[in-house]
């Protein structure tokens, strides 16, 4: 098909609607065979590249750290992590509590990978020497501060999140220590780490530290939040006082999302709303007829909402 005859059907469909400007704008860059960004892609690319290539060295050290030998395998592991942070330090921007873009395209991917070369070391030392003992955990927390300081240092929103979900651990683990909880469940953990994330993120975003985090904070704590909720109503003798707070925290959202301009809050409280409502009734529920036919009507109406609110969010943005 001619280049012009696409190239005029794009500009229909984009009339009549059928396809947003956006759209049209990255289409009728390939037809006219214009440069595009693979800005996504490629950052998807080096980031898996990053994961696999720990992944491939903790696979190494698992299976053959008796014939590499501890001294060789820490030597490696120390000097990996001090090469990352010499080319971040040497290169890097001074610090703002402001955004800092990053002096160049692989910068936040080789902070990212000294911080999971820490991990691994850490998590060696404890495998091989067991220096802490019944204390290990606090391995987690050592790693999850240094991870802190790098994230706010470099202005890096991957370390700061790999930060937040070593602390998570650590938190979870941590609480199980304290007597007076009744050996607390994992959805007591969740429900003060959830929280004291938000509560950490909010504070720091009013006192003007790297204000651009705050929806770092707060997607980690709106997914541990919502998790721990809708957990509990799986449970047979879950209390309504869980349904409640579900509900609440899932109206928060939407208001919040639809007000602040953020649809991934408006698709939270929508979905983990609905698979609580959901995991209540469908337990009140015993005819089969009656399960699939709520699925198939309630699943529809959730999927054409969230549909019309991402087209709304497309068009308003």
């Amino acid at each position: 098909m001619p280049q012009a005859k696409l190239l005029t059907d794009l500009q229909r469909w984009r009339d009549t609607g059928a396809i947003r400007p956006e759209q049209y704008d990255v289409l009728s860059a390939l037809v006219r065979k214009e440069r595009f960004s693979l800005f996504v892609e490629l950052h998807t690319l080096v980031y898996l590249g990053v994961v696999s290539i720990i992944a491939g060295v903790g696979w190494t050290i698992r299976v053959h750290f008796q014939g590499l030998g501890d001294t060789a395998i820490l030597f490696a592991l120390t000097g990996a992590l001090a090469g990352c942070l010499y080319y971040c330090f040497s290169r890097g921007r001074d610090y703002s509590n402001d955004r800092v873009e990053a002096p160049g395209f692989a910068f936040d991917y080789v902070l990212y990978l000294g911080c999971l070369v820490l991990g691994l070391e850490l998590g060696y030392l404890e495998f091989r020497f067991q220096l802490l003992q019944g204390n290990w955990d606090n391995y987690l927390l050592l790693s999850a501060c240094v991870c802190f300081v790098l994230a706010y240092r470099f202005d890096n929103r991957f370390v700061l999140s790999l930060a937040l979900s070593t602390l998570a651990g650590w938190f979870g683990l941590r609480l199980s220590h304290f007597p007076e909880l009744g050996g607390a469940s994992l959805r007591t953990s969740a429900l003060i780490y959830g929280s004291l994330v938000a509560a950490a993120g909010a504070g720091l975003f009013r006192a003007g530290v790297k204000k651009h985090f705050l929806d770092t904070y707060l997607h980690v704590a709106a997914n541990v939040l919502f998790v721990a909720l809708v957990s509990a109503l799986f449970e047979r003798r879950s209390d309504d006082l869980y349904l409640m707070g579900l509900l609440g925290l899932a109206g928060l959202a939407v208001v919040a999302g639809i007000r602040f301009r953020r649809f991934a809050y408006v698709v939270y409280g929508i979905v983990y709303g609905y698979v609580g409502i959901s995991v209540r009734f469908l337990r009140e529920v015993s005819s089969d007829t009656s399960i699939l036919a709520y699925i198939a009507v309630s699943s529809t109406v959730v999927i054409v909402s969230l549909v019309v609110l991402a087209r709304r969010f497309g068009r308003d943005e």
